[in-house]
C-alpha cells in the first residue's frame, strides 16, 4: 500500500501561493508512488482569502476602494458558498505589497480601503465577514475603516459590545496572524512599514489616545494589535478577534484529513525561530505530535540551519517549483 501524505503548505510570500506549493510536493509525491491530498493553508495573513475560497467553495467580487493611501484601486473579496460568508483580506485593500518603496507612508497610511471591503461585502449579502488581518501597511488602530463603515450604509456593524438586542447585526470576525497587543503594534511592527524610531513614537502616543476613544479599550488584550492595530479598533465595536491559523486548519477540516494520513509535507518561504511560535507551521507541528504522524518540511530558506527542531522530522531546501517537486519526490523514495 503506498504511503499517504497530508500536504499542507503555507505560501512562499512573495513568490508562490500556498496552492501552487501544495500541487507541486503532490506532484512530486504522486510521481514517487505515494498519494497526496492537498490541503493548502494559511495563517490570517495573505493568502487566507484564496485558501479558504478553495476549500470552502464560492466566489470572487472585487469593489472600487482606495489603497493605504487613499488612491482608488478595485480590490477582492470572496463570497463563499453559504451565501452569508465573506472573506475581506486586507492586504488587498490596504496591504503593504500595494505601495512602492518610496510610498512608504506609516503615518499617513491608513486601513479606510479595508472599511470599504467589508461595506461592499455586507451590501453583497454576508451576515458574517472574516477579516483575514495579515499584511497590513497601517498603523492606524482600524480607525480608516471605522471611517468608511460610518459613512457607508453599514453603520449598523459599529455597535456597542453588548448590544444583544441587535439581532439583525453583522458578525465580524478578525483572523490575527500574531498575538501582539493594541498598545505594542507600533514598537512592533510599524518598523517594517517604514516609520523612524520617531515616528514610532508618535504612532503609539496616537494609538494611545484613540484607544482612550473607543466603546472599550483594546489595550492589554492578546490580538488586539494584529494589522496596526485594527484587530483593536473593531474588536472594540463587538468583532471577535480568533487566531488566524486555529480557525484556517479547523475550517480545511484539517484534524479528520490528519487521522487519515500516514505522514505530512508542510512548509513556507522561510523557517526560522518563530515558525514554530505561533505560525501554522508551529500549529500543523502541534497537531502532527498529538496524531502521532511525522512532519517534513520543504521550505524556501532554512534560515535556522542543523538538525531538524523537535517535532520535525526532515527539512529540504527548495526555491523553485521544480525543486519542490524534487524535493518531495526524494521524500518518498
Amino acid at each position: 500500500m503506498s504511503e499517504r501524505f497530508l500536504v499542507a503548505p503555507d505560501s512562499f510570500k512573495g513568490t508562490f501561493d500556498a496552492a501552487s506549493v501544495a500541487d507541486a510536493i503532490g506532484i512530486g509525491i504522486e510521481a514517487a508512488g505515494g498519494e497526496a491530498d492537498r490541503c493548502p493553508v494559511a495563517d490570517g495573513g495573505e493568502g487566507t482569502m484564496t485558501v479558504l475560497l478553495g476549500a470552502l467553495g464560492g466566489e470572487l467580487r472585487s469593489a472600487r476602494v482606495h489603497d493605504p493611501l487613499r488612491r482608488p484601486i478595485e480590490a477582492g473579496f470572496a463570497l463563499l458558498a453559504d451565501g452569508e460568508t465573506a472573506v475581506v483580506e486586507l492586504a488587498q485593500a490596504s496591504g503593504l505589497p500595494l505601495l512602492a518603496p518610496q510610498d512608504l507612508d506609516p503615518e499617513r497610511a491608513d486601513t479606510y480601503g479595508t472599511g470599504e471591503l467589508i461595506a461592499a461585502a455586507i451590501a453583497a449579502g454576508a451576515r458574517r465577514v472574516l477579516v483575514a488581518a495579515g499584511g497590513s501597511a497601517t498603523t492606524d488602530g482600524g480607525r480608516g475603516a471605522i471611517e468608511a463603515l460610518r459613512q457607508t450604509d453599514s453603520a449598523f456593524v459599529l455597535r456597542s459590545p453588548d448590544a444583544e438586542q441587535m439581532t439583525n447585526a453583522v458578525r465580524i470576525e478578525v483572523l490575527c496572524d500574531v498575538r501582539t497587543a493594541y498598545e505594542d503594534a507600533a514598537p512592533v511592527f510599524a518598523p517594517q512599514k517604514g516609520a523612524s524610531p520617531e515616528a514610532v513614537e508618535r504612532l503609539s502616543a496616537r494609538l494611545d489616545a484613540f484607544a482612550g476613544e473607543l466603546p472599550r479599550d483594546p489595550r492589554g488584550l492578546p490580538m488586539s494589535g494584529c494589522a496596526g492595530g485594527l484587530g483593536g479598533g473593531l474588536w472594540a465595536h463587538g468583532a471577535e478577534l480568533r487566531p488566524g491559523a486555529e480557525f484556517v486548519l479547523d475550517a480545511l477540516d484539517f484534524d479528520a484529513r490528519l487521522d487519515r494520513a500516514d505522514a505530512v509535507v508542510s512548509g513556507e518561504g522561510r523557517f526560522d525561530s518563530q515558525s514554530l511560535e505561533g505560525k501554522v507551521v508551529g500549529l500543523i507541528a502541534s497537531r502532527c505530535a498529538a496524531a502521532g504522524r511525522a512532519l517534513h518540511l520543504i521550505v524556501g530558506q532554512d534560515g535556522l540551519g542543523g538538525p531538524p527542531p523537535a517535532g520535525v522530522a526532515s527539512i529540504r531546501e527548495a526555491e523553485t517549483l521544480e525543486a519542490i517537486r524534487g524535493a518531495a519526490e526524494r521524500l518518498v523514495l
